[in-house]
């Protein structure tokens, strides 16, 4: 079938797309690695009359800063998997990225498209939830900063504004005592997840569970956090039992719906599957990690 015909418009600077975005209104989209946008684009789901291209952009960065990793909006997913800096601070990313599309896919595909995008199966999405992330974006009035919950809204709908990019990811870095892991169930390698969880813990000095994040994807409009299955976890020994109760929370707290892939029983099979997987590689990573 193909893309309908558009304009399309190279942006030398973040002023400038945001200029570019408020000329072409509601008809201007943003290209970036193109993963996502441009096979919407060749089934004709999406019509843009304006593609403004951002790739020229001083985007690509990637640093910390205190407690934080900070990521440009054009880091690719091959970077987020194969940085040793990645590795080193935010291997929950690193693992995630690991895990999206094929070669092809994470050579193009960027870490902002991904998060603008929003596929509520997506892995970076469910991540971001995990990673306590705050987006930053630009837009005609200026700068905001959004934590990822307040980002996602619904189905492929984010909090981003007309005329708004963003433009940079902040992450939490690896704190000592930390393990993490990622867990997805997908019909065949390099799909979309039918679900997906994803694991951060950390013990403190008795080895009880200090801190604990649980997100999952695939079980709803949007990523989600498992915040019942984590108050489970916080405080108590870190032992299969309590992993046991909190995947059980977990699966029993969504609200998935059927589709061609799976019924929504089989999803809330899935979750409590793969929350008790991550949960226990995270926990056995955190034990082993150096305090």
């Amino acid at each position: 079938m193909g893309p309908r015909p558009f304009r399309y418009e190279r942006a030398t600077s973040v002023a400038d797309v945001i200029d570019c975005l408020r000329r072409g209104g509601a008809n201007a989209r943003v290209l970036a690695g193109g993963q996502s946008l441009v096979p919407l684009m060749n089934l004709r789901l999406v019509e843009p009359e304006l593609l403004v291209d951002i790739n020229d952009l001083p985007l690509a960065h990637l640093r910390r800063e205190n407690d934080a990793m900070v990521l440009g909006a054009l880091v690719r997913h091959q970077t987020l998997e194969e940085s040793e800096e990645v590795r080193a601070l935010c291997p929950l990313l690193s693992e995630a990225a690991g895990l999206v599309g094929n070669v092809r896919v994470r050579a193009l595909g960027t870490l902002g498209g991904s998060l603008a995008h929003a596929d509520p199966a997506a892995e970076l999405p469910m991540v971001s939830l995990a990673l306590d992330a705050q987006l930053v974006t630009e837009g005609p009035t200026g700068s905001r900063t959004l934590r990822s919950e307040e980002f996602f809204r619904g189905y492929l709908t984010t909090a981003l504004e007309p005329a708004e990019l963003l433009t940079e990811v902040r992450v939490a870095v690896r704190q000592p005592r930390e393990g993490w892991a990622v867990e997805e169930f997908a019909l065949r390698q390099g799909d979309f997840a039918v679900v997906a969880a994803a694991a951060r813990v950390q013990l403190n000095d008795e080895g009880r569970v200090d801190v604990v994040r649980l997100a999952l994807a695939g079980v709803g409009p949007t990523p989600v956090r498992a915040q019942g299955a984590e108050d489970q976890l916080v405080g108590a020994p870190a032992n299969p039992r309590r992993v046991e109760a909190a995947s059980r929370r977990a699966a029993a707290d969504i609200q998935p719906e059927s589709d061609v892939h799976a019924s929504a029983a089989y999803r809330r099979h899935l979750t409590y599957v793969l929350a008790r997987r991550a949960l226990t590689r995270a926990l056995a990573r955190a034990e082993e990690a150096t305090p």
